[in-house]
């Protein structure tokens, strides 16, 4: 035993040597070209609603974008605590495999839909990939204990987050294909490509132990829901940590929406100036992820949290500070006018900041989720999870709109956001000492002596 543990520990666990380890490599690839698949299709949609003659029929564009994002999300609210019951009772990477084969043939379903120009089969489709999504969402957090030590979970998780914000980029970037020359062809491809790789590389993931015995389906989605929650909310650590990842995604889902109209009406610029902030906002959430293990050196604590919601509280309102008046930039000015400006610099210094801020804040909130969690119950707290990030991006999106309707301007926005993340800060400096100390499990203790 001693010696097999002396083995396990001897492992190497940088970045590298994970990602091509038979252990991680295979479900990083899985949910990297899931996520990349996600936004490319939802991407290529959106751009046909807003440009394609055939999508203004009976509903306007500006009602068809916001229904294409709630039928994406509404299956997390419907699906969680069903997916997360499942998966405690299955073999994650059995029932990931068979996910992965569902989505190939939506992805077959969603190029012909391309193709052919359909944004109603298209936002159908959309339905069918949300439910898709959340059935994959408590696994691929939910399977991280089961393939990694514990000394390797926090990078994990920072490679895991890394790895969406990169796919999410990626992703957005090929959605754009579609108003190229023969861009129904290329983007119709690609997504069947994708999916392709993403189901061969989920055949590699290794096999886990089934954590509950089976449990009857309850169809009652409403009262299935409420259950989940009423029970992760027992548990303190797992539902504070649960809390904060959902304001972290309240946070981006706003700075994520408003980088159109910001760009737009407050700083004059092109629409290449919202893909280059799209790229600075998602490479530093991903830098801010890799910084929160080298601090942590792997052990998994909540001392990092509060510090990372200072951050991206200070960001955010040096950024409404840095911003000019809607007034002052006339014109759509290109990127290389934009970069030329030296005030700019330092509103994408900002904006990297914030996002660096935010990895460094959601990395130990992840792991802490998943060792405070029962083991038993462990994919149904990530569904829990799921369920109030999802209502914390729609609580965002409703706010958002009440707070432009009263006449606050994107700046103002990122002054109140940055101003309640200093609240949000304050209270995790209270509360980050009580969640290290109640998280550790037996199982992290004994690896770590």
């Amino acid at each position: 035993m001693q010696i097999a543990r002396a083995e396990s520990l001897a492992r190497p666990s940088g970045s590298l040597a994970l990602l091509g380890s038979r252990r991680f490599g295979p479900l990083f690839a899985t949910q990297f070209l899931s996520a990349f698949n996600d936004n490319a299709l939802k991407n290529a949609l959106v751009l046909m609603i807003a440009y394609r003659a055939d999508a203004g029929g009976a509903l306007s564009s500006g009602l068809l974008i916001p229904l294409a994002g709630g039928l994406f999300i509404l299956p997390f609210f419907l699906c969680s605590a069903s997916a997360g019951a499942l998966a405690d009772m299955s073999d994650k990477a059995r029932l990931t495999r068979i996910i992965k084969g569902i989505e190939i043939a939506v992805m077959l379903a969603a190029a012909a839909g391309v193709i052919a120009g359909s944004t109603t089969i298209l936002l159908a489709l959309l339905l069918a990939m949300g439910i898709e999504a959340a059935f994959f969402g408590p696994i691929k957090y939910a399977i991280l204990p089961d393939l990694l030590e514990p000394r390797e979970l926090l990078l994990g998780n920072a490679l895991v987050e890394a790895g969406t914000f990169l796919a999410i980029l990626l992703g957005t970037i090929a959605g754009m294909l579609i108003a190229t020359g023969h861009g129904e062809i290329t983007v119709a491809a690609l997504i069947i490509l994708v999916a392709l790789a993403a189901w061969a590389a989920s055949l590699m993931i290794p096999s886990t132990p089934r954590a509950a015995a089976p449990v009857p389906f309850q169809w009652n989605f409403a009262a299935a829901t409420a259950r989940l929650i009423g029970t992760a909310a027992e548990r303190p650590v797992p539902f504070r940590a649960m809390l904060g990842i959902s304001w972290f995604w309240l946070a981006g889902a706003l700075y994520l929406s408003q980088f159109p109209s910001y760009v737009r009406f407050v700083l004059g610029s092109e629409e290449a100036v919202v893909t280059l902030f799209l790229a600075v906002f998602s490479v530093g959430v991903g830098a801010g992820s890799m910084l929160c293990n080298r601090l942590l050196r792997g052990r998994i604590s909540a001392r990092t949290v509060p510090w990372g919601m200072l951050g991206l509280a200070l960001f955010s309102i040096d950024l409404w500070a840095a911003s000019p008046e809607p007034q002052a930039s006339a014109g759509l000015t290109a990127i290389g006018a934009f970069l030329a400006v030296p005030a700019n610099w330092r509103i994408l210094a900002d904006l990297f900041g914030i996002a660096v801020a935010g990895g460094v804040f959601i990395v130990p909130l992840y792991a802490l989720l998943q060792t405070a969690s029962d083991e038993r119950r462990r994919a149904r707290t990530i569904g829990a999870n799921n369920v109030i990030n999802a209502a914390a991006m729609v609580l965002s999106a409703v706010v958002t709109m009440a707070l432009v309707a009263a006449g606050i301007s994107v700046s103002g926005l990122f002054l109140l956001t940055g101003v309640a993340s200093l609240a949000v800060a304050a209270l995790f400096w209270r509360l980050a000492p009580g969640l290290s100390a109640e998280s550790r499990p037996a199982r992290l203790k004994a690896a770590e002596t």
